[in-house]
């Protein structure tokens, strides 16, 4: 389960990502008028680390998956990874990453796909009371079970509209642009749906190396 908070962010996430998606070749909307359509979560098993990503878009446009993940201190050797540091009023600084270069990401991704697994259940806890809050996206993996080997590092490419993560063990390809197809190698795909959408559509692929 994800645990949320009641908190101020500063800037807020739309805030914090708007200049980093300007400089992104597969994105679009130059002027940066992006809103949040959806999101879904994995959890850390560690529990250190928040893992959410993002559905946006802007006007017409399509919609762009944004992977983040939220530290409590700086990811070591991931400088070109760091999108920028928000002020949580609950958790203090909060440095935030584009997650294709967080090996928590690929485990927590790779784990859900190979497995079978939805998103993340979210709650608020006030006064030690917990209450469950709705998710706006479903997602699934397609796998039946796996042996998962650790993700000590990744190595992380971007070619037109698709992420490349790869792990000594296992690669993950992430659709950048939501519905452009996932490479043909991926043997297990991570399909999720929200808001209107009748059908699902594949988010992130998976394959042993």
């Amino acid at each position: 389960m994800a645990l949320l908070h009641n908190a101020e962010l500063r800037p807020s996430k739309l805030e914090l990502i708007t200049p980093w998606l300007t400089r992104q070749p597969w994105a679009y909307a130059p002027n940066g008028d992006w809103q949040r359509v959806a999101a879904y979560r994995f959890d850390d098993p560690e529990g250190e680390v928040g893992v959410e990503t993002m559905i946006v878009s802007a006007g017409e446009g399509p919609e762009l998956q944004v992977a983040l993940t939220y530290r409590g201190a700086p990811l070591a050797g991931a400088d070109e990874w760091l999108i920028g540091t928000m002020d949580h009023s609950a958790l203090g600084a909060r440095w935030v990453y584009d997650a294709a270069g967080d090996p928590v990401y690929a485990q927590t991704l790779a784990f859900a796909i190979a497995n079978g697994e939805h998103e993340a259940e979210q709650y608020l806890e006030e006064n030690g009371v917990r209450t469950v809050v709705p998710g706006t996206a479903r997602v699934q993996g397609s796998g039946r079970g796996a042996d998962m080997a650790p993700a000590a590092s990744v190595t992380s490419t971007t070619e037109t509209t698709t992420t490349t993560i790869a792990t000594a063990a296992f690669t993950l390809y992430l659709a950048r642009v939501v519905d452009e197809p996932l490479p043909a190698d991926a043997a297990e795909t991570l399909s999720g749906s929200w808001g209107d959408r009748d059908a699902s559509v594949a988010l992130a692929g998976y394959r042993v190396n």
